[in-house]
């Protein structure tokens, strides 16, 4: 009789939760009819799927009309706009956290950087560390932004495990920076082009505890090492319109504060997250849709991937009249599936309570001190990008040498030495970047100066040592260090340029292959290469290439 009913209850509460997943009916598995062709979508449903979703009710399931099987997804996105925005935390590279003097460290013990403060015990009082307010307006001005030069905080308030205080300090309705804007360039694969986003705010606040949860999911630990971390929280405009422009927003905004010397940036050690808003509309229509945000974003491609999912997701229903299926809340991105899941409804501002936090006194901002930041600024992306532009560069070698500001650094460097700078340029993409590549380094940890990248360059380039003797120093100075002319003094690999002594070689290769002679003046002239490799293997890769194909090609063609 106890199994019995066990059993009952059990096939009810699974019926029910059936018709709970069957009445957000398209959504049971978008990733098995969703796949990307050349950044256009299709449409396909497995014969089960389609059984299964046609057995909800008929009031929330989507019904493929004949047009619809006449007219692809591809078609259907052609009539909708997305409308994106982007919120990103930005974790700070201080020594200690915003409001007591523990340190972090990324992957420390759980539970051994904490104290009465950042555990939210009773009694114990917040004192703000000074270098958040220098980042934020670091990147306040960075991004074009106007000042708050009198800002306060506010408390946040919501209740979760890894939030001891059962309230975030943060900033409200007066936050630091507001009204800001960024620039940045599309990368040539996606057809490039400048595109500029407005930044609506800047603001600071303390990041929360960390939850960690067991293998079979019985039980979570909350580690509070993190609990306190300073954060700025950087809120866009809804400027993006497809996942590129999101993914390379964000991707702006790690380089910025990686310049700025502010974050690492590493989306992997959550130095750097994005909430991701979307809502779709009509093309032309000037209302908003209903907004979704997706959180669990943990790179640039999962940006990307997810908005183009979720675009998708809601589209589909808008156009079939299901709008009331869109609903405000926060999704998951899975990467597995390769689709969002729903998470929980999303809070409004009344739900949070806001008030001025009473523990803290209000930021003040000198003029002065504003001042010194913004003198003290380094040259950021966009103004390299420029500046590099303008040296004749191409734009995708000036997206490369200003992603990276340690790259950009060495690359000005090098040629601030006299270096000439296409072939710089060439040599920091091509042989360095593999080099580093392979060897999992940054330009910071190869044995290479830019020094003796710019007299290796000239020494090619003067002669002195052929392209191929010149690769061979290059790896050789990655590696272990030394000088260019060290190296060409000490291995002997000057090039040769006499031509008379060219000459000898070339009438011995001549000699030697007298069959390959006659088939060259037979009409076999790709033979002119196998040739010059006899020639340039005879004098150890030191021939003057120019000098000897000149010769070489006054051989080959005299009459015998």
């Amino acid at each position: 009789m106890f199994i019995s009913t066990l059993r009952h209850l059990s096939v009810s509460m699974a019926s029910l939760l059936c018709r709970g997943v069957l009445t957000y009916p398209p959504l049971l598995n978008y990733a098995a009819f969703l796949r990307r062709k050349s950044h256009i979508f299709y449409c396909t449903m497995s014969t089960t799927e389609a059984q299964t979703a046609t057995q909800g009710s008929q009031s929330t399931q989507i019904k493929i009309s004949p047009h619809r099987k006449k007219k692809g997804l591809d078609d259907i996105l052609k009539d909708y706009e997305a409308v994106i925005g982007i919120e990103t935390h930005v974790q700070l590279s201080t020594l200690t956290k915003a409001f007591c003097s523990c340190p972090y460290n990324y992957g420390s013990q759980p539970n051994t950087n904490i104290c009465p403060v950042c555990m939210g015990l009773p009694g114990a009082l917040p004192v703000l560390n000074s270098k958040v307010i220098e980042c934020a307006v670091k990147l306040g001005l960075a991004l074009n932004c106007k000042l708050n030069l009198k800002s306060k905080f506010d408390r946040k308030q919501y209740f979760y495990p890894d939030l001891p205080k059962g309230y975030q300090i943060s900033q409200f309705d007066v936050p630091i920076a507001y009204g800001g804007h960024i620039d940045l360039d599309l990368p040539v694969e996606f057809g490039g082009g400048h595109r500029r986003f407005g930044i609506t705010r800047v603001h600071m606040e303390e990041d929360a505890g960390k939850l960690l949860h067991s293998g079979n999911g019985s039980y979570s630990q909350v580690d509070l090492n993190r609990a306190g971390v300073p954060l700025l929280e950087i809120v866009s405009e809804p400027d993006m319109r497809n996942g590129i422009e999101a993914a390379e927003y964000a991707a702006e905004i790690q380089r910025l504060v990686r310049y700025l010397g502010i974050s690492n940036g590493n989306m992997q050690e959550g130095s750097l997250r994005c909430d991701v808003n979307i809502s779709v509309r009509p093309t032309g229509q000037v209302k908003f849709g209903t907004k979704v945000e997706i959180k669990n974003l943990n790179s640039f491609a999962s940006v990307n991937r997810a908005i183009d999912f979720e675009i998708a997701r809601q589209v589909l229903l808008v156009s079939e009249g299901q709008d009331d299926q869109i609903v405000q809340e926060t999704r998951l991105w899975e990467e597995g599936s390769q689709k969002t899941v729903t998470m929980r409804k999303k809070e409004g501002l009344s739900d949070y309570r806001y008030f001025p936090e009473p523990d803290l006194p209000g930021v003040t901002l000198a003029k002065d001190y504003v001042d010194s930041i913004r003198n003290s600024l380094p040259e950021l992306p966009e103004v390299k990008r420029r500046r590099y532009e303008k040296m004749g560069l191409s734009m995708q070698d000036v997206l490369f040498l200003a992603n990276d500001v340690n790259v950009a650094e060495f690359f000005d460097a090098t040629i601030a030495k006299g270096a000439d700078v296409k072939l710089a340029a060439n040599w920091i993409m091509g042989d360095i970047a593999a080099y580093m590549k392979n060897e999992k380094l940054s330009i910071d940890e190869i044995k290479l100066t830019p020094q003796e990248l710019a007299e290796l360059i000239a020494s090619i380039k003067g002669g002195t040592i052929s392209g191929k003797i010149g690769k061979e120093i290059l790896f050789e100075l990655m590696a272990k260090g030394g000088t260019v002319k060290g190296m060409i003094e000490e291995k002997d690999l000057v090039q040769i340029i006499d031509p008379a002594e060219i000459e000898k070689m070339v009438d011995k290769v001549l000699l030697d292959n007298p069959k390959q002679l006659e088939q060259y003046r037979g009409g076999k002239t790709k033979l002119q290469g196998y040739f010059a490799g006899q020639v340039m293997k005879a004098s150890m890769g030191k021939a003057n290439p120019g000098l000897l194909n000149k010769i070489l090609l006054e051989k080959l063609n005299a009459k015998s």
